[in-house]
């Protein structure tokens, strides 16, 4: 049975941000997981999906990235409200995700010298402009995200990668991928892209079926998907 608990901070501003920890046991540091959530923000697809991979023994983080009580669902006029305006400020959005980093590393039952992220589809973007402002994180896990880099410089990329990438994505279409790829070689990274045909975006949600916009949930690439991330975290920190 994992522990769940909430941690309020706030930023330099005053803003209260509301993350949410779930830990196998209040017992022992181990390696910690940040996990970003998708457009909407947190809510309880991704506690679950945290309580999943705190039962791998792991600290999960899942990081509030739009402020405490800002978000929505996909029945709102504007779903995409709050991450629109991050991604209009990518330096916010890298100070963002760095902040949540360092608070992950902060927790007592958290090894700060071993720490990774996930995220989902505007969270695989979170993880991907952690891993280029240079975090010492081992590794990170993208699922199906947004891969366009920002309009700034980035660092030397030391995490290693892991793309999980439905080939269909109309969000993010082969030409994208392709130049990800070409991102990542150059910056230096150990990078992997797990691609998986006749799939689109948003393949881990449950809750999404709009296959005529190329978003619907796939139970096969959840699935290998899932494994994948696991495999992968066992190699980072086995």
């Amino acid at each position: 049975m994992s522990i769940t608990r909430t941690v309020i901070v706030q930023d330099m501003a005053g803003e209260p941000f509301e993350h949410v920890v779930v830990a196998a046991s209040a017992a022992g540091a181990r390696p910690g997981i940040l996990l970003f959530p998708n457009v909407l923000g947190t809510k309880e697809a991704d506690f679950a999906y945290a309580e999943k991979v705190a039962a791998l023994g792991y600290t999960v983080l899942v990081a509030d990235m739009f402020g405490q009580g800002k978000r929505t669902t996909r029945a709102d006029a504007d779903p995409a409200l709050y991450m629109n305006a991050l991604n209009a400020d990518r330096a916010l959005l890298r100070d963002r995700v760095n902040g949540a980093h360092s608070l992950l590393k902060g927790l007592e039952t958290v090894d700060a010298t071993r720490t990774a992220a996930i995220g989902f589809c505007f969270g695989g973007k979170c993880v991907l402009d952690l891993a280029r402002s240079g975090a010492d994180i081992a590794g990170g896990v993208s699922f199906h995200g947004v891969y366009e880099a920002p309009p700034f410089a980035n660092a030397k990329i030391t995490s290693k990668l892991l793309i999980c990438h439905g080939w269909d994505d109309p969000i993010a279409p082969p030409e994208a991928t392709v130049g990800l790829a070409k991102e990542l070689t150059e910056a230096g990274c150990d990078w992997q892209i797990h691609a998986y045909g006749h799939t689109g975006h948003a393949f881990t949600d449950e809750a999404v079926n709009m296959p005529e916009k190329g978003l619907a949930y796939s139970p096969d690439a959840d699935r290998r998907s899932f494994r994948a991330m696991t495999n992968f975290l066992g190699d980072l920190f086995g």
